[in-house]
């Protein structure tokens, strides 16, 4: 069978989850790409063609002019129209891309939750080079919340105090992204959690999810995650009714949602599998084929109505995180570790002598951390004990 896999650039995910995982199911892999050098440096094995993955009508080209497609995937969170839209062309299993297009757009995911009665949270757009300043006329609720309509990893995401605050802010992301429209919405407080969910159209499983540790404002990056084999069901049911209003229930599907005295609120959903190596925690810890029943569901098979998950872990993740900008300079090395019956697995993000600017977002990670043990009070005392002995130096 053969599977076409969409990306942009490489990921933890298709290196460590979905290629092994098309491997053992036996799939022949055609990764399309607009990046194709620096996948074939990571996956020589791999069939890498060159494709301008952004453009869908370019993929059902590159598609038709080679092996006939019996799935077409991607996990990459700008790709999800586009894969959806190839699927059905080719009248192949995939998710909606009304559903895709909502998650993505996050102005658009607003307007639907609002007019269905799901959920509402004032949120205006700001067109591309549109003058900030027009929303100085608008009722903004102050704190409020500044992110591109269709960004990712906390990128450009702002707290912002007062207008004039948010006319410099929409302005300085304005000169990064010229092209890219803004979103102003209400801030949501409470405590960020996140719904981990898998289905194939009718069955669908919540793997569970984590509670999230944020960087203090303005600015939200992610610093750390615990792992929640169940959140309260009241709350889960508010997050499964709010994706079920925005049409989503095929494959991997990633909600980041705030909980407030009771209620569920979304952040934004990401259709796809969580990213920044959670996934592959998730795989281990409840050990399951999880990356091998994502791209089944791709292939037109139904889930088992039981899959087998433990419910008997703990875990957690920890990013370090660098706090200027400057060149790598002392750094530890990959490592997996046991330590009082913890299993933790160390992976650098940057390599020594690399040099970054401070980006204030998820880019800023050093490397990543994940813990996974029998107790949390354990896995958390592990992990704090192997950050606290390890260096991380940057050289302005």
């Amino acid at each position: 069978m053969r599977l076409y896999l969409l990306a942009l650039n490489p990921t933890d995910s298709v290196a460590g989850g979905f290629l092994p995982a098309a491997a053992h199911l036996g799939l022949d892999v055609t990764l399309l790409t607009d990046q194709p050098g620096a996948h074939r440096g990571h996956y020589p094995g791999v069939e890498v063609l060159a494709c301008d993955v952004r453009d869908f009508r370019a993929v059902i080209t590159r598609v038709s002019t080679h092996h006939t497609p019996d799935g077409v995937f991607t996990n990459s969170d700008h790709l999800q129209v586009q894969a959806a839209l190839v699927a059905d062309y080719f009248g192949l299993p995939g998710k909606s891309w009304q559903a895709a297009l909502r998650a993505k757009d996050k102005a658009q995911m607003r307007r639907h939750l609002s007019a269905v009665g799901a959920d509402a949270v004032w949120s205006r757009e700001l067109a591309p080079g549109q003058d900030p300043a027009v929303l100085t006329g608008l009722d903004v609720p102050y704190p409020c919340v500044v992110k591109p309509r269709e960004g990712v990893a906390s990128e450009d995401v702002v707290l912002v105090e007062d207008p004039e605050d948010l006319v410099l802010r929409c302005k300085e992301i304005q000169a990064r992204r010229a092209d890219a429209a803004l979103v102003v919405e209400e801030y949501l407080t409470g405590e960020l959690c996140t719904l981990e969910t898998l289905g194939d159209g009718r069955t669908r499983h919540v793997l569970g999810g984590f509670h999230t540790d944020v960087s203090p404002p303005p600015y939200f990056i992610e610093q750390g995650l615990t792992f929640v084999a169940a959140h309260p069901e009241p709350l889960v049911g508010q997050v499964l009714a709010q994706l079920d209003a925005l049409g989503i229930g095929f494959g991997a599907c990633h909600t980041e949602f705030m909980v407030d005295e009771g209620r569920a609120r979304i952040i934004e959903v990401n259709y796809r599998a969580i990213g920044d190596q959670c996934d592959l925690l998730l795989a281990q810890l409840l050990d399951i084929p999880l990356f091998e029943y994502i791209l089944r569901t791709h292939l037109g098979e139904s889930l088992p109505t039981d899959l087998g998950a433990r419910a008997d872990g703990a875990a957690r993740l920890a990013y370090p995180c660098a706090e200027r900008s400057g060149t790598l300079t002392v750094a530890p090395a990959a490592s997996d570790l046991l330590v009082d019956g913890v299993q933790l697995t160390y992976r650098p993000l940057r390599e020594v002598g690399e040099r970054h600017a401070l980006y204030c977002n998820n880019r800023d990670y050093l490397g990543v951390l994940r813990a996974i043990g029998a107790g949390q009070d354990t896995v958390d005392r592990v992990v704090a004990d192997f950050l606290a002995a390890q260096r991380w130096e940057i050289t302005p």
